[in-house]
């Protein structure tokens, strides 16, 4: 650990180098040197089965960074799984420093509008992988992720762009280890949110009496109860009832007072700042309803949402769906109905506390029993490479940085925050067959060093932390320990060793080792965890 003289000298360094903004290699070089470099010695797993360590850092988190498995070793699993539970007691500065530099996302909604269409896409496609390579609160970005694809918003629809970041910010990233109830509460006013699912248009009126059910329908089908849970279609209709009146002002303020609409028209109404949702109860239902089954009084205006919130978020089919999205994310695609039951009781026993499923979830038989099922999806699969390799992904500014990562996230049909439908990307391995081939490149890239700058591997000095001497077959025992939590099949060594002999270069040892690590970050045993 640095000591505290050295601790003050990184707070003075990091504020220089966070003006630096020319300099991002600054703000690597600091990060290597107070906590992120590599171990001196790892100790990959020895046993022929996956290390139950190695699984959990490979579901749980996104990979093992080179020592985190000694780390989880040393505490135990469930210390380990207890720590990541509350990140805001994690030292994350070093990542923070990473991620400071994108400014687009600290900023309001209507602010956004500032930027750039292209500069807030890449600003938080680059701010999401970036956290999930370095940062030691890793459950937690794996709990961002989930709840990301839960809550699916395609940032290309409308001025979702402009909202997404702020989104990210308060709703997904504030409630990922939080309360569901609070979770979806939140995105059901968040501005992306009301935009993308036409939320904003639903107005009931004497002149429209009929609601816009979009929004409503998707928060029963797949944000709650789910698409088996029980509604019907007069539940939506009814729910869309409680939802009207909510709408995002996405008006420009007009010099001179007043606010210009789309068709260049005044409106003088009083309304909040641009890119703001808000209640205008002159466009809300405000008749009783019912909504499976529970009356929802007449007079309640706004409350109505709350209202509706509680009865969706409290319905019992909303606890089994959510148990059972969380099992197939960490267990398996078709998880056992008792693990299934044991998280939809905790949900209901505390009223949807995230944490507590979690705890439960991983520290379950049925999560140690599911070692290295499940195929990666493209995003995991590109992190989970780069931080088994500690690479480094940052580069002078001016370029664009990371440039190849998104290039391959993109072919491989992974690209963030561009789901064009409200279900989010997909868990189950068939839509992700067609990758393999992009994966392959990848992999051979990663090892090869032809990234140029923009993804930097020290791959001397793991071979000197995994002690990678003697003949190759050691040398692939080592290296594939180290990558897949236990040791080759006899089937498995010959096959690496036949396919890296297919395309290397025999007469550069370097060539020769890259060759072999890129094999192994490209066989069926890495696609999974």
């Amino acid at each position: 650990m640095p000591s505290r003289r050295a601790i003050l000298k990184t707070a003075a360094l990091t504020t220089g180098a966070a003006a630096m903004s020319s300099c991002e290699r600054t703000i690597s070089s600091l990060s290597s040197a107070f906590g992120q470099s590599l171990p001196k010695k790892l100790s990959p797993a020895a046993g022929t089965e996956i290390d139950p360590e190695f699984h959990l850092l490979s579901r749980a988190a996104f990979g093992p960074w080179p020592g985190d498995l000694e780390r989880v070793k040393a505490m135990g699993r469930s210390a380990w799984i207890e720590e990541q539970l509350h990140p805001e007691r994690i030292d994350d500065s070093l990542c923070e420093m990473r991620a400071r530099r994108f400014e687009s996302l600290f900023f309001n909604e209507g602010d956004a509008y500032e930027f750039k269409k292209s500069v807030l896409r890449n600003e938080l496609t680059r701010h999401s992988m970036l956290r999930s390579i370095y940062s030691r609160r890793q459950l937690f970005e794996v709990m961002v992720e989930f709840w990301t694809d839960h809550l699916n918003i395609d940032q290309e629809k409308g001025d979702c762009i402009y909202f997404k970041p702020s989104d990210d910010r308060d709703v997904i990233r504030k409630h990922a280890l939080g309360n569901f109830h609070d979770l979806i509460r939140a995105s059901a006013t968040s501005p992306a949110m009301l935009v993308y699912l036409d939320g904003r248009s639903n107005r009931v009126t004497k002149d429209n009496p009929v609601p816009n059910e979009n929004y409503a329908r998707e928060l029963l089908e797949l944000h709650t109860l789910g698409v088996h849970g029980g509604y019907t279609q007069t539940d939506v209709r009814e729910a869309a009832r409680c939802l009207s009146g909510w709408t995002v002002n996405l008006l420009k303020e007009k010099k001179g007072g007043g606010k210009r609409g789309p068709k260049g028209i005044i409106q003088r109404f009083q309304a909040p700042a641009r890119g703001k949702s808000f209640f205008d109860a002159d466009n809300h239902d405000n008749d009783e309803k019912n909504v499976l089954g529970t009356t929802v009084p007449a007079g309640g205006n706004e409350a109505d949402l709350d209202t509706l919130v509680r009865i969706a978020c409290s319905h019992p089919s909303t606890a089994n769906f959510i148990a059972r999205k969380l099992c197939v994310r960490f267990v398996s695609y078709d998880p056992p109905a008792s693990i299934v039951q044991r998280v939809a009781a905790e949900f209901t026993r505390t009223k949807g506390d995230i944490k507590a499923m979690l705890r439960l979830l991983l520290n379950s038989d049925e999560f140690l029993a599911a070692r290295g099922s499940l195929l990666k999806r493209p995003f995991r699969y590109i992190v989970s490479s780069l931080r088994a390799l500690a690479a480094d992904t940052h580069v002078e500014a001016g370029r664009n940085s990371h440039g190849p990562l998104l290039e391959y996230l993109s072919r491989m049909g992974h690209g963030l925050f561009q789901y064009p439908t409200p279900d989010g990307y997909p868990d189950e391995e068939a839509p992700w067959m067609g990758t393999i081939l992009w994966r392959w490149n990848f992999s051979m890239a990663l090892a090869d060093g032809k990234m140029a700058d923009d993804v930097i591997v020290p791959l001397n000095d793991l071979d000197k932390a995994l002690g990678t001497k003697g003949s190759r077959d050691q040398i692939i025992t080592r290296w594939w320990s180290h990558l897949l939590g236990r040791q080759p099949t006899a089937n498995e060594l010959k096959s690496i060793a036949s396919a890296a002999d297919a395309h290397q270069d025999r007469g550069n040892v370097r060539i020769a080792k890259a060759e072999l690590l890129g094999v192994m970050l490209a066989s069926p045993a890495f696609q999974r965890c």
